[in-house]
């Protein structure tokens, strides 16, 4: 029963609030409507028409007692002057309805017509529609059969519409206020979540932290933990900047002095060793700065990857540019992106996979939540239930397929999915079925 009713259950906070909300009142309005309405209206209804009935009983008494239909005609035009009753006799066959008459939603109709067959004997029909103001009556006389025209004020209980009209007006009224405060209540958390999910993206939005004690206190917590974070991305970038100044130094020294060694082949691999050294601070700074430095700007996606496969051919790298696809239907002019950030990684994409495959080729999904850049290649892949291994910090795989084959540290997937992730997005590896090999997709949140 829980999963059936799970689906038509609104997803957000507000939707489920306000259900909290009207779903009582409704349940009360019913309530009452079926309590009060119409046991009340029904009990006042039945004791109203047993008075009437008492009162048709007593003159077709008068009549039946009568010797002749003459005489009862008079009697009981007299009686029914006195006791404001309209009345029609005698009646021919063809004037008494061959059934009741009442319409679907007389529910006080009903009640009248029940009462009047166990109240008086020898009815014949009761008539509720021909006239909406009077409830007519037709039963047998021993003088005849005779109709009887009853004022439906007297008879029943009046429609309750002044109480459903205020019932209904006032439960909009607390409904629109209860709303409203609803709307106040939860808006502070609807701003909590907004810069959350911006920080997670690396954006760093104003908040100021409202609403209830609880809402106040999470938003608190919020900032004192952006404030942290910052703090330790600013410690930990300006620390790198200092030890990228300490290590570069004492290496430009040592290619300074290699350059006025002979040249031969020990002062060569002396050189290469620097080479690679330079090449490794390179990359752990890369890793330890990530795009923290950087930030979001209005981007066009197509243009950018256009540059980074262009800056690909130049280096001599087998990479092509596919076609850019467009599942939202729209084309896309901008988006929000760290141009250098998304460049790095996919440049670190790429990197990995000339190195196994004989062709590398690149493409771009647009859609109305994401865009995805996809690099496919050739190559042997990843097996499956290493890819996970292949995404962590300094992880390197076997000889058939090291994502930093060449002297690398094992960083360039972990660079490409942090900057994936700091752009509310993930990086996902699979396999391509149309190349064969490893199929590395960037995920970026529009």
């Amino acid at each position: 029963m829980q999963r059936r009713l799970k689906p038509l259950l609104p997803r957000s906070l507000f939707g489920r609030a306000a259900l909290i909300l009207v779903l009582p009142v409704v349940v009360v309005q019913l309530i009452v409507s079926i309590a009060f309405i119409q046991r009340h209206f029904d009990g006042v209804t039945r004791q109203m028409t047993g008075g009437v009935s008492i009162e048709i009983r007593y003159i077709r008494a008068r009549i039946d007692a009568v010797e002749t239909q003459a005489q009862a005609k008079a009697l009981a035009y007299d009686l029914t002057r006195g006791l404001d009753l309209g009345l029609k006799f005698p009646l021919n066959a063809a004037e008494i309805p061959q059934a009741d008459s009442r319409a679907w939603f007389d529910y006080a109709g009903r009640a009248v017509a029940l009462t009047l067959y166990e109240r008086l004997s020898g009815v014949r029909a009761v008539d509720l529609t021909s006239n909406p103001l009077a409830v007519q009556v037709y039963l047998d006389t021993n003088k005849g059969p005779i109709r009887f025209e009853i004022k439906r004020s007297r008879i029943s209980a009046s429609n309750p519409h002044q109480l459903l009209v205020w019932m209904v007006f006032t439960s909009a009224l607390m409904t629109f206020i209860a709303y409203i405060f609803l709307r106040n209540q939860l808006s502070p958390i609807t701003r909590l979540a907004r810069a959350s999910d911006a920080f997670g993206k690396g954006q760093t939005v104003p908040y100021t932290p409202r609403g209830a004690t609880e809402v106040r206190a999470a938003g608190n917590a919020f900032l004192n933990m952006r404030a942290r974070i910052e703090r330790q991305i600013e410690s930990r970038t300006q620390m790198l900047s200092g030890v990228s100044h300490d290590l570069r130094t004492p290496l430009t020294r040592l290619k300074l002095g290699l350059s006025f060694l002979p040249e031969d082949d020990d002062t060569r691999a002396l050189q290469q060793d620097v080479a690679d050294m330079e090449r490794l601070v390179d990359e752990f700074l890369s890793f330890a700065r990530g795009d923290a430095m950087e930030e979001a700007e209005p981007t066009d996606p197509i243009a950018l990857l256009q540059h980074v496969v262009d800056n690909a051919r130049r280096m001599g790298q087998p990479v092509t540019l596919g076609a850019a696809k467009f599942d939202s239907g729209d084309a896309l002019d901008v988006a929000r992106l760290r141009p250098q950030a998304i460049t790095r990684a996919l440049e670190n994409l790429i990197g990995n996979a000339v190195r196994h495959a004989k062709h590398v080729e690149v493409s771009l999904q647009i859609s109305d939540r994401a865009l995805r850049f996809i690099v496919e290649d050739d190559g042997p892949g990843i097996a499956k239930d290493r890819r996970d291994e292949a995404l962590e910090p300094f992880k390197r795989l076997d000889p058939a397929r090291n994502p930093n084959k060449g002297g690398g540290v094992g960083l360039g997937l972990s660079i490409a999915s942090d900057i994936a992730r700091s752009h509310g997005g993930a990086l996902r590896l699979g396999d391509s079925e149309r190349m064969g090999g490893l199929r590395a997709e960037i995920s970026v949140a529009r």
